[in-house]
């Protein structure tokens, strides 16, 4: 039974933060403290469905106000902390988050590359054919189809080439959802 279980893969939904779970700062501006985290409605519900469904819920953002000293490391996990707080009330949780704190052009895990997705590999063995990345930015979309997932952009009115477009995670939960029913 051990050598069944080593073969099996996880099927992972990965999430931008700002913009996806949460109302995305002002331009310039980061979340860098608990009173400025916001869930977007519909969030708790949609990750909860994801869990139910035996989906890896997997956050994967660029937080770049760490290396412009904005905000400190610290600040990001109270940050992270309190959504987790937040959402657990709502009956929904998610497995990792992955963050990139560098500057532009200064790393390989700052999406759009693929960096942060390949730390979660190091954890997860996920199932490409049934994972996906959701994101409100075309870096999100670029990093999903470099990685090799389905992506899901969530855009009042760029698709920046997903295989889905939307306005909501919820949405975006449900057509996952319908896909894998196919």
């Amino acid at each position: 039974m051990a050598a069944r279980w080593s073969i099996l893969k996880d099927k992972i939904v990965f999430l931008d933060r700002d913009g996806v779970i949460n109302q995305g700062a002002s331009p310039h501006e980061y979340i860098k403290r608990k009173e400025d985290f916001h869930l977007l409605p519909g969030v708790g519900r949609a990750i909860q469905l994801l869990n139910s469904h035996h989906f890896l819920v997997v956050v994967i953002t660029n937080q770049r106000g760490i290396a412009r000293k904005l905000m400190t490391n610290l600040d990001l996990e109270k940050v992270h902390t309190f959504m987790q707080k937040q959402l657990k009330k709502m009956g929904a949780h998610l497995d990792a988050i992955y963050t990139c704190p560098h500057e532009k052009g200064t790393c390989h895990c700052r999406k759009p590359e693929i960096g942060l997705f390949l730390q979660a590999e190091k954890r997860y063995k996920p199932d490409k054919n049934h994972s996906y990345m959701i994101g409100d930015s075309q870096s999100d979309i670029i990093a999903g189809k470099r990685y090799g997932v389905h992506t899901v952009a969530i855009s009042e009115n760029e698709s920046w080439g997903a295989d889905y477009c939307c306005h909501s995670l919820y949405e975006a939960v449900q057509w996952i959802l319908q896909e894998e029913n196919k």
